[in-house]
């Protein structure tokens, strides 16, 4: 029987600590010098979209996001492997202010030599998760 992938064993940690809002935990998981796109591009979360550099930008980036949400689940239909990095596919549900919205997407973990995430890239796009807003009950 293989060892189970870094990338993938990371994916989920990181997946499991954000879903329980636990900061501390979700940070160690990234390298220092780690990257956290999300959603790729510019976006209200990363206006000249070049992403989130460093554990102390992605502190900042957890506490605009993650932080604020009252619910995060991750809906991951399928997990491919290659190379150092895992592509999970499938949709991130929050909960903010009552509502329910919906990111369809595709989340790509790459991890260093020491199994930390090197980089985190959120493939999702913002209009089309706002068309799914509904209110939670």
């Amino acid at each position: 029987m293989s060892e189970e992938h870094p990338a993938r064993i990371a994916a989920r940690a990181s997946q499991t600590a954000a879903s329980a809002k636990r900061k501390d935990d979700w940070l160690a998981l990234f390298a220092e010098d780690g990257c956290v796109e999300d959603p790729v591009g510019p976006s209200g979360f990363d206006p000249e979209g070049k992403g989130h550099h460093g554990r102390e930008a992605i502190a900042a980036f957890y506490d605009m996001t993650i932080a604020n949400t009252e619910k995060l689940e991750f809906l991951v239909d399928d997990v491919l492997v290659c190379g150092d990095e895992c592509v999970n596919i499938g949709t991130i549900r929050t909960t903010l202010a009552g509502n329910i919205i919906d990111a369809e997407g595709v989340f790509v973990y790459r991890v260093n030599e020491e199994g930390k995430i090197a980089s985190l890239r959120a493939f999702w796009e913002v209009d089309r998760a706002m068309k799914t807003v509904r209110p939670a009950q």
